[in-house]
């Protein structure tokens, strides 16, 4: 059901967490969290609904409620936890959120999941070397933002942290600040393009992680 917390889990799970307005949520979401579980070893990946993005004005937002059922329908996989976790903890930031989460859930095996796109602006979200210092960052493609990932700030900064591709099972075992570029297929699907084609999506702001 949408709005519920993250169920129990059997101890030593693997847990991507990916955070946004997801407003809306669309394939593209989907496409990478699944390739996120398939590369990482992952056992789930909690996408993690904002109630509001610190960085984008509330004016094109839709409803908080809204968002979060549609995400729910857009996972559509038993593998794609779609929680109001933030809402419920009163987070407005990523790295407040990954603290809290650490503290409830301390047997788990966290990993952050950002598109390529939003490492590009990842500098400008509150306390970000701390969310790398946290747990483990795994960047998916997203052409042609992966194209700049060692430029920016935060990889040349943990850059001598950044893992080989190959090793991506070990990711999320690995001791933060570690990190890695995830390559796959590509899907086009974004919230940008649902906008520009018109219809519901096109009244709402965009779906990025949250900072």
């Amino acid at each position: 059901m949408p709005g519920s917390a993250p169920p129990a889990r059997p101890p030593g799970r693997k847990i991507g967490l990916l955070g946004g307005s997801f407003n809306p949520a669309h394939e593209g979401h989907r496409h990478i969290s699944l390739l996120a579980l398939r590369r990482l070893g992952l056992h789930e990946v909690w996408w993690l609904v904002s109630p509001q993005n610190p960085l984008k004005p509330c004016a094109g937002m839709a409803p908080f409620d809204d968002r979060l059922a549609a995400a729910e329908a857009a996972a559509d996989d038993r593998r794609l936890r779609v929680t109001d976790i933030e809402r419920r903890l009163g987070s407005r930031y990523s790295v407040d959120t990954v603290a809290r989460l650490r503290r409830r859930f301390p047997r788990h095996r966290m990993v952050w999941i950002v598109g390529a796109d939003n490492l590009v602006t990842l500098a400008e979200w509150r306390r970000w070397p701390q969310l790398f210092r946290a747990l483990p960052v795994a960047v998916i493609d997203r052409w042609p933002y992966s194209r700049y990932a060692c430029a920016v700030k935060p990889a040349q900064r943990f850059a001598r942290r950044r893992m080989a591709e190959r090793r991506a099972r070990g990711l999320v075992q690995s001791k933060p600040p570690a990190w890695m570029v995830i390559h796959g297929p590509l899907h086009p699907a974004s919230a940008t393009m649902l906008r520009a084609a018109g219809g519901e999506a096109s009244r709402h702001g965009e779906a990025e992680e949250a900072p």
